[in-house]
């Protein structure tokens, strides 16, 4: 059986297909580090497509993209040596009764969008793939989101602090945005933007090392 990747705590073990600062400090916290590698790839959904399939294709896309591109002479020269990284990508989006709810485009966007959420559940769907020596394995995970109600003023506020504007549903859990939500059931870190829990499982199976304990 081959043992996982070597690698000192300060150099990449995983690539990661994203620019989000969020899910690199989340994989930072479970002792993942990663080579940032963003692809570009077309994010609009198909006619009549569920939610879930949706996020699940995203991230899939981004993994398959994220290995298939050439992100500078490290990259390459790991590439050449046989010794590339595994590609993780993902996908978060807000969902309200079937509706995936993007980014806001303006203010007024993010108030109809916030207010559509106020004193009512939502869903938070957040897929993971992770591209390796195992094929790409994947994992979706859905967790129930209850926002109290907002006032208008509250709103117009929020969106001026600048933290909405690129943000899936219109808000930041882990930001500002903690004071609106009144409880989560499922899984925090994937409303956040990855679930640590069944990415820990890919990565292992993927022979990326994760942090479990044995380390002390």
């Amino acid at each position: 059986m081959s043992e996982p990747l070597d690698a000192d705590v300060n150099s990449p073990v995983l690539r990661l297909a994203s620019a989000s600062p969020r899910r690199r400090e989340l994989l930072a916290s479970i002792g993942v580090a990663v080579e940032i590698a963003p692809v570009d790839i077309d994010e609009t959904p198909h006619p009549d497509e569920a939610a879930r399939d949706y996020v699940a294709r995203l991230a899939r896309a981004k993994a398959v993209a994220g290995a298939e591109a050439e992100t500078g002479s490290e990259s390459r020269s790991r590439r050449e040596t046989g010794l590339d990284l595994p590609v993780l990508g993902s996908d978060t989006s807000v969902v309200r009764d079937g509706e995936i709810l993007g980014k806001p485009v303006d203010a007024e966007d993010a108030f109809v969008m916030l207010r559509s959420l106020s004193g009512r559940w939502h869903q938070v769907m957040t897929s993971v793939a992770v591209s390796g020596p195992a094929g790409v394995l994947e994992a979706t995970v859905v967790s129930d989101v209850l926002m109290r109600e907002l006032q208008g003023d509250e709103i117009r506020n929020y969106w001026r602090t600048g933290e909405p504007a690129d943000k899936a549903g219109g808000y930041a859990i882990q930001g500002l945005a903690s004071i609106f939500v009144e409880r989560v059931e499922g899984s925090y870190s994937a409303v956040v933007g990855l679930p640590l829990y069944e990415t820990a499982s890919l990565l292992r199976r993927q022979r990326v090392p994760v942090w479990n304990g044995a380390l002390l």
